[in-house]
């Protein structure tokens, strides 16, 4: 059974840079067809920020693909999230999500912008 668990800081000061990690277990991040960052606003729907493919190519959402970078480490089967320049609309619940056949979600971290 695969699971995916984000972790990170919970509070980011404006202009800094948030930066988070999904770790998975029972399946290699290799292997697995994309491994995505989708995240929740308060009061909004879900967002799709960007993904990286099972090649190591990465895709992003054009509204925020000049500050997001999505990339991984093999050797600890993880992969990782940085947003830069953040502001209090970047406050939302991050999760990450793993598609192979069947679709994966971390439980989602609570992520407040503030200073």
């Amino acid at each position: 059974q695969v699971q995916l668990q984000e972790s990170g800081p919970g509070l980011v000061k404006p202009s800094q840079t948030l930066s988070l990690t999904c770790t998975v277990s029972g399946g290699s991040i290799t292997t697995t067809d994309t491994l995505s960052w989708i995240r929740q606003p308060p009061g909004k729907g879900l967002e799709w920020m960007g993904l990286i493919f099972y090649s190591g190519n990465t895709a992003y959402s054009p509204s925020l693909k000049s500050r997001t970078s999505i990339s991984r480490d093999t050797s600890k089967n993880q992969f990782s999230l940085q947003l830069s320049s953040v502001t209090p609309e970047d406050t939302a619940v991050y999760y990450c999500n793993a598609n192979e056949i069947s679709e994966y979600w971390g439980q989602g971290t609570q992520v407040t912008v503030s200073s």
